[in-house]
């Protein structure tokens, strides 16, 4: 194979390849050219037209070559190629990139989880636990985002529990308990509970008004 062809495409700037993936091409256990030619793949879109000849031309690189990243691509799950119907009704081969999308984000749940230390990664844990199901990794990160804020897992559990009170287990409601006592100057779980003491207490005080003097018709009063 003149693999080398790619080498060179890719020195020049001509497949875009997330750095991410490139410091992590071992745990994806690919040869550097078919890591290469996936990513050429991976800028084409999620689904497009299977198109040898096209890829081919585009890489220029020997036909037999493209067919056979694309026969390995397939048996290491990274791409499948289906035949489906288009827009017009007419039957078409396309190449499907779902499974490589899918190897990524576990890749980035392992990685968010050995980043973190023990501590840390148990909140994940702990959140999982309470949704009854596994955090996907756009809220992985919404949780790393607010580790790295500084807040504390004994915060974020108390926020937690906060959203249960309120009869809400969201990521999205937990986020914003977390904003609304940052803004309040909120930053352990001693002025959470500080914080609940006083709601208590207006909460009573509210309760010991005068109905009859809320309820008091200033309309009617006589001059």
């Amino acid at each position: 194979m003149k693999s080398s062809k790619l080498i060179d495409i890719f020195k020049n700037g001509n497949i875009v390849i997330p750095i991410y993936l490139l410091k992590n091409l071992d745990k994806l256990k690919l040869e550097i050219h078919e890591f290469i030619f996936l990513m050429y793949l991976y800028n084409l879109g999620d689904k497009f037209l299977f198109d040898p000849t096209k890829f081919s031309e585009s890489l220029n690189i020997d036909f037999t070559e493209v067919m056979g990243y694309i026969s390995s691509l397939t048996e290491k799950k990274f791409i499948r190629v289906e035949v489906l119907k288009n827009e017009k009704g007419l039957m078409e081969e396309v190449v499907i990139m779902e499974d490589f999308f899918n190897k990524i984000a576990l890749l980035t749940i392992d990685e968010v989880n050995k980043e973190d230390n023990s501590v840390n990664s148990n909140i994940f844990e702990t959140i999982e636990k309470e949704f009854g199901r596994t955090l996907s990794p756009i809220e992985y990160e919404i949780i790393r985002a607010w580790l790295e804020d500084n807040m504390s897992e004994e915060l974020i559990r108390e926020a937690i529990k906060e959203a249960t009170l309120s009869g809400v287990t969201t990521l999205r409601y937990i986020d914003k308990i977390l904003y609304e006592w940052g803004k309040a100057g909120i930053k352990t779980v001693k002025d959470v509970e500080e914080n609940r003491r006083k709601r208590n207490v207006a909460k009573e005080k509210d309760s010991d008004i005068d109905l009859d003097i809320v309820e008091w018709n200033w309309f009617d009063d006589d001059e």
